[in-house]
């Protein structure tokens, strides 16, 4: 598990090969991730966009943006944790993510970017 603190923010990453699947009739490796997103500020804050970096050894970087996390734009509280997972497809068995969330602060409306920290994909025969 990798994690990011930023702002009093605490991004925790854990990921998961899957297996490799085909689709479209390419071979594809899957991987699954579970994010924690810790408030430990003294503000509420809420996440409204997301933008991620994911890497391929075998393909260009992959640029994935847009509002919220899985459909939602959760509201944090001071000691609020929320959790979510997600996955990706990857030609190769090496890959990696990064990226950011914005988010607000609901009593001053200041935005800014919480770091999502580099997390690497690899299949289970390469960590041996």
């Amino acid at each position: 598990m990798v994690y990011k603190i930023t702002k009093g923010i605490k991004i925790s990453v854990k990921t998961n090969y899957n297996g490799a699947d085909y689709r479209n009739n390419r071979l594809y490796h899957t991987f699954s991730y579970v994010i924690s997103i810790e408030n430990k500020s003294s503000d509420t804050v809420k996440l409204t966009d997301r933008f991620w970096k994911i890497y391929d050894s075998l393909n260009s970087t992959e640029i994935v943006s847009g509002e919220g996390v899985v459909g939602q734009t959760p509201v944090l509280k001071p000691n609020d944790t929320y959790v979510y997972s997600s996955g990706c497809f990857l030609e190769s068995n090496v890959g990696a993510m990064k990226g950011f969330y914005t988010m607000i602060n609901t009593d001053t409306y200041q935005q800014f970017k919480v770091i999502i920290p580099t997390f690497q994909l690899t299949t289970l025969a390469l960590l041996n």
